[in-house]
Protein backbone atom coordinates (compact mmCIF):
# COMPACT_ATOMS: atom_id res chain seq x y z
CA UNK A 1 0.00 0.00 0.00
CA UNK A 2 1.53 3.35 -0.91
CA UNK A 3 0.88 6.78 0.82
CA UNK A 4 -1.52 7.51 -1.74
CA UNK A 5 -3.21 4.23 -1.06
CA UNK A 6 -2.90 5.32 2.39
CA UNK A 7 -4.41 8.72 2.06
CA UNK A 8 -7.09 7.23 0.25
CA UNK A 9 -8.04 4.79 3.29
CA UNK A 10 -8.20 7.74 5.64
CA UNK A 11 -10.72 9.65 4.18
CA UNK A 12 -12.89 6.72 4.00
CA UNK A 13 -12.62 5.75 7.39
CA UNK A 14 -12.85 9.74 8.37
CA UNK A 15 -16.10 9.90 6.84
CA UNK A 16 -17.31 6.33 8.35
CA UNK A 17 -16.03 7.90 11.78
CA UNK A 18 -18.13 10.75 11.59
CA UNK A 19 -21.17 8.63 11.09
CA UNK A 20 -20.38 6.89 14.40
CA UNK A 21 -21.03 9.91 15.86
CA UNK A 22 -16.87 11.14 15.69
CA UNK A 23 -15.26 14.36 14.73
CA UNK A 24 -12.30 13.61 12.50
CA UNK A 25 -10.34 15.46 15.40
CA UNK A 26 -11.66 13.53 18.08
CA UNK A 27 -11.35 10.33 16.48
CA UNK A 28 -7.54 11.14 15.22
CA UNK A 29 -6.45 12.13 18.65
CA UNK A 30 -8.04 9.10 20.66
CA UNK A 31 -6.05 7.19 17.70
CA UNK A 32 -2.45 9.53 18.49
CA UNK A 33 -2.70 10.20 15.09
CA UNK A 34 -2.27 13.58 13.39
CA UNK A 35 -3.44 12.66 9.62
CA UNK A 36 -2.34 11.00 7.06
CA UNK A 37 1.83 11.33 7.74
CA UNK A 38 1.24 10.06 10.84
CA UNK A 39 -0.23 6.33 9.78
CA UNK A 40 3.02 6.01 7.88
CA UNK A 41 6.00 8.48 9.58
CA UNK A 42 5.34 8.62 13.16
CA UNK A 43 2.88 8.79 16.11
CA UNK A 44 1.89 11.82 17.83
CA UNK A 45 2.41 13.22 21.54
CA UNK A 46 -1.69 11.41 21.71
CA UNK A 47 0.11 8.21 21.96
CA UNK A 48 0.66 8.48 25.55
CA UNK A 49 0.28 4.74 26.20
CA UNK A 50 2.71 3.52 23.69
CA UNK A 51 5.66 6.53 24.39
CA UNK A 52 8.40 6.32 26.67
CA UNK A 53 11.31 8.65 27.45
CA UNK A 54 13.82 7.00 29.22
CA UNK A 55 17.03 7.39 27.95
CA UNK A 56 20.91 6.64 29.16
CA UNK A 57 24.42 6.97 27.56
CA UNK A 58 26.08 4.24 29.63
CA UNK A 59 27.74 1.70 28.20
CA UNK A 60 26.23 -1.84 28.21
CA UNK A 61 26.39 -5.22 26.45
CA UNK A 62 22.37 -5.27 25.73
CA UNK A 63 21.28 -9.54 23.76
CA UNK A 64 17.98 -9.66 22.53
CA UNK A 65 16.92 -13.12 21.77
CA UNK A 66 14.61 -13.63 19.22
CA UNK A 67 13.39 -11.27 15.56
CA UNK A 68 10.06 -11.25 15.94
CA UNK A 69 7.83 -8.14 16.38
CA UNK A 70 9.02 -8.31 20.14
CA UNK A 71 12.70 -8.24 19.35
CA UNK A 72 12.96 -5.82 16.52
CA UNK A 73 10.28 -3.25 18.68
CA UNK A 74 12.97 -3.97 21.68
CA UNK A 75 16.07 -3.51 19.00
CA UNK A 76 14.53 -0.04 17.72
CA UNK A 77 13.13 1.27 21.51
CA UNK A 78 16.63 0.62 22.72
CA UNK A 79 19.05 1.79 20.28
CA UNK A 80 17.38 5.43 20.23
CA UNK A 81 17.31 5.34 23.76
CA UNK A 82 20.82 3.94 24.51
CA UNK A 83 22.98 5.08 21.60
CA UNK A 84 26.29 3.67 23.91
CA UNK A 85 25.09 0.92 24.22
CA UNK A 86 26.45 -2.59 22.56
CA UNK A 87 23.40 -4.45 21.36
CA UNK A 88 22.86 -7.44 19.87
CA UNK A 89 20.07 -9.49 18.52
CA UNK A 90 20.30 -13.25 17.88
CA UNK A 91 17.53 -14.59 15.56
CA UNK A 92 17.39 -16.99 12.84
CA UNK A 93 14.87 -15.85 10.58
CA UNK A 94 15.47 -13.67 7.66
CA UNK A 95 11.86 -13.23 6.61
CA UNK A 96 9.67 -11.59 9.13
CA UNK A 97 5.92 -12.46 9.55
CA UNK A 98 3.27 -9.96 9.87
CA UNK A 99 1.07 -12.39 11.47
CA UNK A 100 -2.21 -11.21 12.47
CA UNK A 101 -2.28 -10.89 8.51
CA UNK A 102 -2.32 -14.49 8.32
CA UNK A 103 -6.33 -14.71 9.26
CA UNK A 104 -6.79 -11.98 6.63
CA UNK A 105 -4.93 -14.74 4.24
CA UNK A 106 -7.33 -17.47 5.41
CA UNK A 107 -10.27 -15.09 4.46
CA UNK A 108 -8.87 -14.70 0.53
CA UNK A 109 -7.59 -11.13 1.33
CA UNK A 110 -4.24 -11.23 1.69
CA UNK A 111 -1.67 -13.07 0.00
CA UNK A 112 1.38 -14.96 1.53
CA UNK A 113 3.45 -11.85 -0.02
CA UNK A 114 1.38 -9.26 1.55
CA UNK A 115 2.49 -10.44 5.21
CA UNK A 116 6.32 -10.96 4.55
CA UNK A 117 8.96 -8.50 5.20
CA UNK A 118 12.94 -9.13 5.30
CA UNK A 119 14.61 -8.78 8.60
CA UNK A 120 17.56 -6.92 7.14
CA UNK A 121 15.25 -4.08 6.20
CA UNK A 122 14.01 -4.00 10.10
CA UNK A 123 16.79 -4.15 12.40
CA UNK A 124 18.22 -1.03 13.21
CA UNK A 125 21.63 0.44 12.27
CA UNK A 126 24.02 -0.12 14.94
CA UNK A 127 22.27 -3.50 15.99
CA UNK A 128 24.54 -6.05 15.71
CA UNK A 129 22.37 -9.46 14.21
CA UNK A 130 23.71 -12.94 14.83
CA UNK A 131 21.64 -14.99 12.71
CA UNK A 132 21.12 -18.01 15.37
CA UNK A 133 19.46 -19.89 17.70
CA UNK A 134 19.86 -19.54 21.88
CA UNK A 135 19.99 -22.87 22.84
CA UNK A 136 20.75 -22.26 26.58
CA UNK A 137 19.90 -19.52 29.05
CA UNK A 138 22.50 -19.22 31.76
CA UNK A 139 21.05 -15.94 33.94
CA UNK A 140 23.43 -16.84 36.27
CA UNK A 141 26.49 -15.89 34.73
CA UNK A 142 24.96 -13.17 32.26
CA UNK A 143 25.03 -15.59 28.88
CA UNK A 144 23.14 -17.19 26.51
CA UNK A 145 24.84 -20.08 24.57
CA UNK A 146 24.04 -20.16 20.89
CA UNK A 147 23.94 -23.15 18.38
CA UNK A 148 26.57 -22.22 16.15
CA UNK A 149 28.43 -19.29 17.90
CA UNK A 150 29.25 -20.38 21.07
CA UNK A 151 28.52 -18.59 24.32
CA UNK A 152 27.73 -14.61 24.25
CA UNK A 153 27.66 -12.50 27.31
CA UNK A 154 25.35 -9.81 28.53
CA UNK A 155 25.09 -7.14 31.02
CA UNK A 156 21.15 -6.80 30.22
CA UNK A 157 18.84 -9.47 28.57
CA UNK A 158 15.98 -8.77 26.59
CA UNK A 159 13.61 -12.21 25.67
CA UNK A 160 11.77 -12.00 22.86
CA UNK A 161 11.39 -15.70 21.85
CA UNK A 162 7.91 -16.08 21.57
CA UNK A 163 5.90 -19.10 21.72
CA UNK A 164 5.95 -22.46 19.83
CA UNK A 165 3.25 -24.77 18.48
CA UNK A 166 2.85 -28.67 19.71
CA UNK A 167 0.63 -30.28 17.10
CA UNK A 168 1.86 -33.50 18.01
CA UNK A 169 0.39 -32.71 21.31
CA UNK A 170 -2.87 -34.10 20.04
CA UNK A 171 -2.51 -38.04 19.35
CA UNK A 172 -2.64 -38.73 15.42
CA UNK A 173 -2.01 -35.17 14.22
CA UNK A 174 1.43 -34.58 12.10
CA UNK A 175 2.00 -31.35 10.51
CA UNK A 176 2.57 -33.18 7.17
CA UNK A 177 -1.84 -34.08 8.04
CA UNK A 178 -2.09 -29.98 7.41
CA UNK A 179 -4.00 -29.41 4.12
CA UNK A 180 -5.27 -32.80 4.00
CA UNK A 181 -8.36 -34.87 4.18
CA UNK A 182 -10.25 -31.42 5.34
CA UNK A 183 -7.61 -30.64 8.10
CA UNK A 184 -6.55 -26.63 8.31
CA UNK A 185 -4.90 -24.67 10.72
CA UNK A 186 -4.37 -20.88 9.94
CA UNK A 187 -1.61 -20.58 12.17
CA UNK A 188 0.88 -23.17 10.94
CA UNK A 189 4.19 -20.79 8.96
CA UNK A 190 7.80 -21.21 9.34
CA UNK A 191 9.18 -17.68 9.68
CA UNK A 192 12.53 -19.31 9.60
CA UNK A 193 11.89 -20.45 5.88
CA UNK A 194 9.59 -17.81 5.60
CA UNK A 195 6.38 -19.44 4.89
CA UNK A 196 2.63 -18.90 6.10
CA UNK A 197 1.69 -21.69 4.96
CA UNK A 198 -1.56 -21.59 7.46
CA UNK A 199 -2.95 -19.16 5.66
CA UNK A 200 -2.47 -20.61 2.19
CA UNK A 201 -4.52 -23.63 3.42
CA UNK A 202 -6.94 -22.40 5.20
CA UNK A 203 -8.04 -20.27 2.01
CA UNK A 204 -8.43 -23.38 0.22
CA UNK A 205 -9.87 -25.41 3.27
CA UNK A 206 -12.43 -22.70 2.75
CA UNK A 207 -13.21 -22.90 -0.72
CA UNK A 208 -12.95 -26.96 -0.47
CA UNK A 209 -16.18 -26.25 2.17
CA UNK A 210 -18.22 -23.92 0.20
CA UNK A 211 -17.85 -26.59 -2.73
CA UNK A 212 -19.01 -29.19 -0.31
CA UNK A 213 -21.79 -27.47 1.33
CA UNK A 214 -23.15 -26.43 -2.51
CA UNK A 215 -23.64 -30.18 -3.36
CA UNK A 216 -25.16 -30.60 0.52
CA UNK A 217 -28.65 -29.91 2.13
CA UNK A 218 -30.08 -28.70 5.26
CA UNK A 219 -31.65 -32.19 6.00
CA UNK A 220 -27.56 -34.03 5.69
CA UNK A 221 -25.39 -30.57 6.52
CA UNK A 222 -21.14 -30.18 6.74
CA UNK A 223 -20.28 -31.13 9.73
CA UNK A 224 -17.33 -28.58 10.93
CA UNK A 225 -15.31 -28.16 14.07
CA UNK A 226 -13.32 -25.19 14.75
CA UNK A 227 -11.24 -25.84 18.09
CA UNK A 228 -9.46 -23.96 20.69
CA UNK A 229 -7.05 -26.00 22.75
CA UNK A 230 -6.97 -25.39 26.76
CA UNK A 231 -3.26 -24.32 26.45
CA UNK A 232 -2.58 -20.56 26.51
CA UNK A 233 -2.50 -19.27 23.01
CA UNK A 234 -1.48 -16.19 20.71
CA UNK A 235 -4.14 -14.21 19.87
CA UNK A 236 -7.23 -15.46 22.03
CA UNK A 237 -9.77 -14.64 19.56
CA UNK A 238 -8.36 -16.31 16.42
CA UNK A 239 -10.46 -19.67 16.81
CA UNK A 240 -13.41 -17.35 16.60
CA UNK A 241 -12.36 -15.60 13.76
CA UNK A 242 -12.01 -18.86 11.64
CA UNK A 243 -15.54 -20.16 12.90
CA UNK A 244 -17.42 -16.68 11.91
CA UNK A 245 -15.43 -15.91 8.77
CA UNK A 246 -15.83 -19.62 7.22
CA UNK A 247 -19.88 -19.64 8.23
CA UNK A 248 -20.18 -16.33 6.70
CA UNK A 249 -18.32 -17.43 3.56
CA UNK A 250 -21.15 -19.93 3.15
CA UNK A 251 -23.57 -17.02 3.32
CA UNK A 252 -21.68 -15.74 0.01
CA UNK A 253 -19.90 -12.69 1.68
CA UNK A 254 -16.69 -13.53 0.64
CA UNK A 255 -14.34 -12.83 -2.54
CA UNK A 256 -16.04 -16.20 -3.50
CA UNK A 257 -19.25 -14.95 -3.32
CA UNK A 258 -22.23 -17.52 -4.35
CA UNK A 259 -25.75 -18.26 -2.91
CA UNK A 260 -26.13 -18.13 0.83
CA UNK A 261 -25.70 -22.26 1.34
CA UNK A 262 -25.23 -21.55 5.32
CA UNK A 263 -27.78 -23.85 6.34
CA UNK A 264 -26.04 -26.99 3.96
CA UNK A 265 -23.56 -26.43 7.42
CA UNK A 266 -23.24 -27.13 10.69
CA UNK A 267 -20.58 -25.63 12.85
CA UNK A 268 -19.59 -26.73 16.25
CA UNK A 269 -16.88 -24.77 18.35
CA UNK A 270 -15.05 -27.00 20.66
CA UNK A 271 -12.93 -25.38 23.83
CA UNK A 272 -12.29 -26.35 26.98
CA UNK A 273 -13.11 -22.96 28.66
CA UNK A 274 -17.21 -22.71 29.30
CA UNK A 275 -17.41 -19.16 27.89
CA UNK A 276 -17.01 -17.46 24.20
CA UNK A 277 -15.30 -14.98 25.99
CA UNK A 278 -13.99 -14.15 29.70
CA UNK A 279 -15.35 -10.09 29.66
CA UNK A 280 -18.91 -10.25 30.13
CA UNK A 281 -20.16 -7.68 27.71
CA UNK A 282 -18.00 -9.27 24.44
CA UNK A 283 -19.36 -12.67 25.80
CA UNK A 284 -23.03 -11.92 25.58
CA UNK A 285 -22.25 -10.35 21.91
CA UNK A 286 -20.38 -13.33 20.88
CA UNK A 287 -23.28 -15.60 22.45
CA UNK A 288 -26.23 -13.71 20.64
CA UNK A 289 -24.56 -14.16 17.11
CA UNK A 290 -24.07 -17.64 17.66
CA UNK A 291 -27.70 -17.69 18.20
CA UNK A 292 -28.91 -15.67 15.59
CA UNK A 293 -26.65 -17.57 12.78
CA UNK A 294 -28.67 -20.70 13.83
CA UNK A 295 -25.85 -22.72 12.88
CA UNK A 296 -23.34 -22.82 15.00
CA UNK A 297 -23.42 -24.88 18.36
CA UNK A 298 -20.94 -24.62 21.24
CA UNK A 299 -19.06 -27.95 22.83
CA UNK A 300 -17.74 -26.12 26.12
CA UNK A 301 -15.34 -28.08 27.74
CA UNK A 302 -14.37 -30.30 24.86
CA UNK A 303 -10.65 -29.98 24.73
CA UNK A 304 -9.03 -31.55 21.64
CA UNK A 305 -6.69 -34.61 22.35
CA UNK A 306 -6.40 -36.96 19.13
CA UNK A 307 -7.84 -37.19 15.67
CA UNK A 308 -7.97 -39.68 13.21
CA UNK A 309 -7.36 -38.19 9.57
CA UNK A 310 -8.57 -41.16 7.96
CA UNK A 311 -12.01 -41.98 9.62
CA UNK A 312 -12.32 -38.25 9.90
CA UNK A 313 -13.16 -38.54 13.72
CA UNK A 314 -11.98 -35.86 16.33
CA UNK A 315 -11.63 -37.12 19.47
CA UNK A 316 -12.09 -34.61 22.94
CA UNK A 317 -12.00 -34.60 26.58
CA UNK A 318 -15.20 -33.23 27.85
CA UNK A 319 -14.49 -31.98 30.97
CA UNK A 320 -17.75 -31.62 33.44
CA UNK A 321 -19.14 -31.62 37.41
CA UNK A 322 -20.62 -33.83 38.47
CA UNK A 323 -23.28 -34.21 42.08
CA UNK A 324 -21.43 -35.59 44.55
CA UNK A 325 -22.41 -36.73 48.54
CA UNK A 326 -24.47 -34.12 49.94
CA UNK A 327 -22.04 -32.25 52.32
CA UNK A 328 -23.19 -31.53 56.14
CA UNK A 329 -20.71 -29.34 57.36
CA UNK A 330 -21.07 -27.37 54.41
CA UNK A 331 -24.41 -27.73 53.90
CA UNK A 332 -24.21 -28.34 49.90
CA UNK A 333 -23.58 -31.36 47.20
CA UNK A 334 -19.83 -32.22 46.59
CA UNK A 335 -18.88 -31.11 42.78
CA UNK A 336 -16.67 -33.60 41.49
CA UNK A 337 -14.94 -32.88 38.31
CA UNK A 338 -15.23 -35.48 35.62
CA UNK A 339 -13.44 -35.88 32.18
CA UNK A 340 -14.56 -38.45 29.88
CA UNK A 341 -13.96 -39.14 26.33
CA UNK A 342 -15.87 -37.67 23.21
CA UNK A 343 -15.50 -38.62 19.58
CA UNK A 344 -17.35 -36.01 16.63
CA UNK A 345 -17.30 -37.02 12.99
CA UNK A 346 -16.85 -34.26 10.63
CA UNK A 347 -16.06 -33.86 7.00
CA UNK A 348 -14.08 -30.04 7.67
CA UNK A 349 -12.02 -29.51 10.96
CA UNK A 350 -9.85 -26.14 12.00
CA UNK A 351 -7.12 -26.85 14.58
CA UNK A 352 -5.64 -24.12 16.83
CA UNK A 353 -2.96 -26.42 17.96
CA UNK A 354 -1.67 -26.28 21.71
CA UNK A 355 0.73 -24.21 22.42
CA UNK A 356 3.77 -23.54 25.10
CA UNK A 357 7.04 -21.66 25.76
CA UNK A 358 10.34 -22.62 23.51
CA UNK A 359 12.27 -24.96 24.81
CA UNK A 360 15.12 -23.31 26.03
CA UNK A 361 13.41 -20.52 28.47
CA UNK A 362 11.17 -23.72 29.63
CA UNK A 363 14.31 -25.41 30.91
CA UNK A 364 16.05 -22.58 32.30
CA UNK A 365 16.18 -20.65 35.16
CA UNK A 366 14.00 -17.58 33.62
CA UNK A 367 11.05 -19.88 33.14
CA UNK A 368 8.80 -20.08 36.26
CA UNK A 369 9.30 -23.51 37.91
CA UNK A 370 6.21 -24.59 39.11
CA UNK A 371 2.35 -23.23 38.71
CA UNK A 372 -0.13 -22.99 35.90
CA UNK A 373 2.51 -20.88 34.38
CA UNK A 374 5.39 -23.42 34.15
CA UNK A 375 7.36 -23.08 31.65
CA UNK A 376 6.65 -19.28 30.42
CA UNK A 377 9.47 -16.64 31.38
CA UNK A 378 9.22 -15.89 35.12
CA UNK A 379 8.28 -12.03 34.70
CA UNK A 380 6.64 -9.40 36.77
CA UNK A 381 3.41 -8.85 35.14
CA UNK A 382 3.60 -5.12 35.93
CA UNK A 383 7.24 -4.38 35.40
CA UNK A 384 7.98 -7.17 32.52
CA UNK A 385 11.15 -7.28 34.81
CA UNK A 386 12.69 -11.36 35.86
CA UNK A 387 11.56 -11.83 39.32
CA UNK A 388 14.61 -13.27 40.07
CA UNK A 389 17.45 -11.97 37.83
CA UNK A 390 16.76 -8.34 37.36
CA UNK A 391 18.74 -7.67 34.40
CA UNK A 392 16.51 -9.49 32.50
CA UNK A 393 12.84 -8.22 30.82
CA UNK A 394 10.94 -10.02 28.62
CA UNK A 395 8.70 -8.41 25.80
CA UNK A 396 5.82 -10.74 23.68
CA UNK A 397 4.42 -14.16 23.77
CA UNK A 398 6.79 -15.71 26.15
CA UNK A 399 5.59 -13.58 28.60
CA UNK A 400 4.24 -15.85 31.92
CA UNK A 401 1.38 -13.06 32.61
CA UNK A 402 -1.84 -13.08 32.87
CA UNK A 403 -2.57 -11.61 29.65
CA UNK A 404 -0.82 -10.59 26.60
CA UNK A 405 0.01 -13.01 24.13
CA UNK A 406 -1.03 -10.20 21.22
CA UNK A 407 0.68 -8.05 18.72
CA UNK A 408 -1.33 -5.62 20.59
CA UNK A 409 0.34 -6.35 23.83
CA UNK A 410 3.62 -6.70 22.75
CA UNK A 411 3.24 -3.03 21.40
CA UNK A 412 2.28 -1.70 24.68
CA UNK A 413 5.10 -3.68 26.35
CA UNK A 414 7.49 -1.90 24.31
CA UNK A 415 7.68 1.54 26.20
CA UNK A 416 7.29 -0.40 29.58
CA UNK A 417 10.68 -2.61 28.56
CA UNK A 418 12.40 0.47 27.79
CA UNK A 419 11.25 2.35 30.56
CA UNK A 420 12.42 -0.26 32.97
CA UNK A 421 15.72 -1.48 31.80
CA UNK A 422 16.81 2.11 31.35
CA UNK A 423 16.00 2.78 34.91
CA UNK A 424 18.27 -0.28 35.93
CA UNK A 425 21.07 0.68 33.72
CA UNK A 426 20.84 4.16 35.92
CA UNK A 427 20.80 1.93 38.80
CA UNK A 428 17.06 2.84 39.70
CA UNK A 429 13.90 0.94 40.28
CA UNK A 430 12.13 0.20 37.36
CA UNK A 431 8.73 2.34 37.76
CA UNK A 432 7.00 2.01 34.67
CA UNK A 433 4.06 -0.34 34.77
CA UNK A 434 1.72 -2.72 32.36
CA UNK A 435 -1.71 -2.66 33.20
CA UNK A 436 -2.54 -5.73 31.33
CA UNK A 437 -3.19 -4.04 27.89
CA UNK A 438 -4.50 -6.58 25.20
CA UNK A 439 -6.53 -6.26 22.12
CA UNK A 440 -8.63 -8.35 20.13
CA UNK A 441 -9.92 -7.22 16.59
CA UNK A 442 -12.62 -10.56 16.57
CA UNK A 443 -13.82 -10.76 12.81
CA UNK A 444 -17.49 -11.47 13.45
CA UNK A 445 -18.45 -11.82 9.52
CA UNK A 446 -17.00 -10.14 6.19
CA UNK A 447 -17.01 -6.99 7.07
CA UNK A 448 -17.53 -6.19 10.61
CA UNK A 449 -15.05 -6.73 13.57
CA UNK A 450 -15.90 -6.40 17.93
CA UNK A 451 -12.79 -4.61 18.68
CA UNK A 452 -12.21 -5.93 22.22
CA UNK A 453 -9.99 -4.23 24.31
CA UNK A 454 -9.16 -4.80 27.96
CA UNK A 455 -6.42 -5.36 30.35
CA UNK A 456 -5.95 -6.48 33.76
CA UNK A 457 -9.16 -4.42 35.56
CA UNK A 458 -11.51 -5.39 32.62
CA UNK A 459 -12.53 -3.08 29.25
CA UNK A 460 -10.32 -0.80 28.37
CA UNK A 461 -11.99 0.68 25.27
CA UNK A 462 -9.71 3.45 23.63
CA UNK A 463 -12.96 4.80 21.68
CA UNK A 464 -16.13 6.41 22.92
CA UNK A 465 -17.89 3.53 21.51
CA UNK A 466 -19.62 0.04 22.47
CA UNK A 467 -16.66 -2.03 22.20
CA UNK A 468 -19.03 -4.96 22.43
CA UNK A 469 -20.83 -3.38 18.90
CA UNK A 470 -18.78 -4.88 16.03
CA UNK A 471 -18.16 -2.37 13.25
CA UNK A 472 -17.24 -2.00 10.19
CA UNK A 473 -14.83 1.04 10.78
CA UNK A 474 -12.83 -1.61 12.68
CA UNK A 475 -12.34 -3.96 9.53
CA UNK A 476 -11.28 -1.47 7.96
CA UNK A 477 -8.65 -0.57 10.30
CA UNK A 478 -7.68 -3.77 10.40
CA UNK A 479 -7.58 -5.28 6.53
CA UNK A 480 -6.22 -1.85 5.67
CA UNK A 481 -4.35 0.20 7.93
CA UNK A 482 -2.83 -1.71 10.53
CA UNK A 483 -0.58 -3.63 8.16
CA UNK A 484 1.65 -0.47 6.92
CA UNK A 485 1.57 1.35 10.95
CA UNK A 486 2.87 -2.16 11.51
CA UNK A 487 5.80 -1.90 9.38
CA UNK A 488 6.50 1.85 9.54
CA UNK A 489 5.70 2.95 13.01
CA UNK A 490 5.18 -0.69 15.32
CA UNK A 491 8.22 -2.08 14.13
CA UNK A 492 10.66 1.14 14.12
CA UNK A 493 9.38 1.74 17.83
CA UNK A 494 7.45 4.48 17.07
CA UNK A 495 4.30 3.65 18.21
Amino acid sequence: MNNKDVKKMVEIIDEQMRKEGLSRRDALKLMGLGGAAAWMGGASDAQAATKASASSDKKAKIVIVGGGAGGIMAAARLRKAAPNAEIVLIAPNEIHLYQPGQVFMAAGLYTEDDIKGKNADLIPDGVKWVKDEVKVFDPDNNSVETAKNGKIKYDFLVVATGLQYDYERIEGLTVDLIGQKGISSVYLNDPVKGTAKGGVITWEWFKQMRAAAEKADPDNPIEVICTQPSTPIKCGGAPQKILYLSDDMLRGNSPLGGKDVHENARFTFAKKGKKLFGIKSYNQTLLKLTVDYGNIYDAFGHDLVAIDADKKLATFDYHYLEKGEWDEDLEEFEVIPMVKKVQMKYDFIHIVPPMKAVDAVANSPIGWQKGSAKGWMAADRHTLQHIKYKNVFGIGDILGIPLGKTGGSARHHGPILQENLIAVMEGKEPKAQFDGYTVCPLKTQYGQIMLAEFNYNGPAPSFPLDPSVPRWIWWAFDLYMLKPMYWNLMMKGLM
